[in-house]
């Protein structure tokens, strides 16, 4: 309505690619134009979802009605390529620049929590943040009875806390930094969210992933590859056995260390000024051969 670009900005990659299928599908090896085509499937009923809305926008704005998503957009992702390399068939206008993080900011444990951090060796980590829709009096119990003699951070989240005693090496946490929180634990078990999957690889230290939907079956399969987890997790199978091989699996020294590798080169990784920077070369007027003002944007790559 303005005249002026837009970009869009991602956690989740969203571009067609036959790399892969699309993340919001289960995992399925598919053909690579087949898993190109499954971004068109994803796309098409995300714009149902919001075709309404968005329409009635641009009336009131008397612009005339689209008829499907943007497919001109360029896109930024706040993703790491360490944890995904950028597919090869990406237009150039759409880039992974790394995690997008806050900066660095002074976080001191509750001295109950610093308690707990310096009676024993590092805690596992065991949150599943906003899911819900699973027996908490089940799983969360399961996994805690597997952990021992292990000592563990349990982050309820919106399920909350089960019903059943929990054992006395269990320290229940509220809301916590994970960057500040991570690095302190020796195993991050968690439900495979974007923003938690990236923070437990930047620590340095393995996961072990429950995934219940969208897009963390994705994130789960890519720890997998990366070693730094071992096969996802359901929450309908969660017997003595399975458990014990994948503890056995996070636990070994060589998922240790790839973990290690793993967070050292997110470490080096700074995807806000890669996405500034990104942006200033697209929109900061430029001088061309002919010495007039020009604005390079993204589309004209």
């Amino acid at each position: 309505h303005h005249g002026l670009p837009a970009i869009g900005l991602g956690m989740i990659p969203l571009t067609p690619s036959a790399a892969f299928p699309s993340p919001f599908l289960p995992r399925l090896r598919l053909p690579g134009a087949l898993n190109r085509l499954s971004y068109g499937l994803v796309n098409q009923a995300v714009w149902r979802t919001f075709r309404q809305p968005i329409n009635q926008a641009r009336h009131a704005l008397g612009m005339p009605p689209r008829r499907s998503l943007w497919r001109e957009m360029p896109m930024l992702y706040g993703i790491s390529p360490s944890l995904l390399p950028p597919p090869a068939d990406w237009p150039a206008n759409h880039r992974i620049c790394g995690q997008w993080r806050l900066p660095d900011s002074p976080w001191q444990p509750s001295p109950d929590l610093q308690a707990f951090l310096d009676a024993g060796p590092p805690p596992v980590y065991l949150g599943f943040g906003s899911m819900t829709g699973f027996d908490r009096d089940r799983v969360l119990p399961a996994l805690l009875d597997a952990l021992a003699p292990r000592r563990v951070l349990l982050f309820p989240g919106w399920a909350g806390v089960p019903s059943t005693p929990l054992p006395a090496d269990v320290f229940v946490v509220g809301p916590t930094p994970h960057e500040a929180l991570f690095p302190r634990c020796a195993l991050v078990i968690h439900h495979g969210g974007s923003g938690t999957t990236h923070s437990a690889c930047r620590a340095g230290v393995p996961s072990l992933v429950m995934p219940f939907a969208a897009d963390q079956f994705f994130w789960a399969a890519r720890l997998q590859a990366l070693g730094v987890a071992p096969a996802a997790l359901s929450p309908k199978r969660l017997d003595a056995e399975t458990l014990a091989k994948a503890l056995a699996f996070a636990e070994a020294p060589g998922t240790r260390a790839r973990a290690v590798t793993l967070g050292q080169a997110m470490a080096e990784e700074c995807g806000v000024h890669e996405a500034i920077t990104r942006l200033e070369h697209w929109l900061i007027p430029r001088q061309d051969k002919a010495g007039s003002d020009h604005k390079t944007l993204p589309w004209e790559h």
